[in-house]
């Protein structure tokens, strides 16, 4: 039996893939820090360590207790819009604690670490974005994201340590942290309807994403160190099919059967318009996923979602450089989450 720490496995992806694991027949260790993720996320079938992966004594002692024979890397601050604002927390938790789990590895001798990065390496270069192209981010995440993939790829070159990354970006389903003010807009605007408050769409609205539903991609993230030629290599993962925030709205809006849920344009955020990646190498590699369909992925989150009910705001992240230096849209968020105190 394959022994899989799966690192931020109570958060949402993280869950997701610990669950299929399972299914399949492996020992799942969870080492989660339980800031973004829930004990109820957590499979009951999985050994659940309470700790951070900034803390190296956490991480060395979640390795000395078990033998891993391969690690999924999903612990991470996600929060890509707000980077610049807490910077610290951000290297903290991406790079320093990539880079504990990365030594543990190494002295335990793991075979393979996969590792969750993201589109945000790319920076604002032009759509479709393909693994061939110049990374060069243009935030706080993307850069700690890049510097990962790096690390990782230096370590395989100097210690043998196999590893698979995987750059993935809007993801959406269950298990979402509906509570978040900051991150993953399905779950803000679906939040936000059963609050009965306006959906909020920086800018024009205009912006173009590929969303992708979370369990059309997790066996390609589960099953990639078993599939030969992948090691050492890095792929985009996630749908093809195109949205505008405008139409997401609209899309949730229907969804939850309030086609006249007021919408409020809020100020721009400083984004790159638009985003979505060339997935033709991850198809190739590892077979062609079906692409759940919007309104498909849509009905079975919301259907989750209502079982949870309106989740009052809240977030771990404190920004770091003060409120006078914050942008309008930021601004607007930090309202919201004051007005409920």
């Amino acid at each position: 039996m394959t022994t899989c720490l799966v690192t931020g496995g109570a958060g949402f992806i993280g869950s997701h893939l610990a669950t299929y694991l399972l299914d399949r027949g492996h020992a799942v260790v969870v080492l989660d820090d339980l800031s973004g993720g829930s004990r109820a996320n957590v499979d009951p079938r999985a050994e659940l360590v309470v700790g951070s992966v900034a803390e190296p004594s956490d991480v060395d002692a979640v390795f000395a207790a078990h033998k891993v024979d391969r690690v999924y890397h999903f612990a991470a601050f996600t929060a890509q819009v707000v980077s610049h604002f807490a910077k610290r927390l951000n290297y903290d938790a991406n790079v320093r604690g990539s880079v504990n789990v990365i030594n543990a590895a190494i002295q335990h001798r793991v075979s393979t670490v996969v590792f969750a990065s993201s589109v945000a390496v790319y920076g604002d270069l032009p759509s479709p974005l393909r693994e061939v192209d110049l990374a060069t981010p243009v935030d706080s995440y993307g850069l700690g994201k890049l510097t990962v993939e790096r690390e990782l790829e230096i370590t395989r070159r100097h210690f043998g340590l196999d590893y698979v990354a995987f750059r993935i970006f809007n993801v959406y389903g269950e298990r979402q942290l509906l509570a978040d003010p900051y991150r993953n807009a399905v779950g803000i605007f679906v939040n936000q309807v059963m609050r009965g408050e306006p959906l909020s769409v920086y800018g024009s609205g205009e912006q173009v994403r590929a969303f992708t539903y979370v369990s059309d991609i997790i066996p390609v993230l589960a099953d990639a160190p078993e599939v030969p030629g992948t090691t050492g290599r890095i792929f985009n993962v996630g749908s093809n099919q195109l949205s505008s925030l405008n139409q997401l709205a609209e899309a949730v809006r229907i969804a939850m059967g309030v086609p006249d849920q007021p919408i409020a344009h809020i100020p721009a955020r400083d984004e790159v318009s638009v985003v979505y990646t060339d997935t033709t190498l991850a198809r190739e590699v590892f077979g062609n996923w079906a692409d759940t369909p919007l309104a498909e992925g849509l009905a079975r989150t919301v259907k989750w979602a209502a079982g949870m009910g309106p989740q009052e705001l809240s977030t771990w992240i404190d920004l770091e450089l003060g409120t006078d230096r914050l942008p309008d849209w930021l601004r607007h968020v930090v309202g919201r989450l004051d007005r409920q105190q």
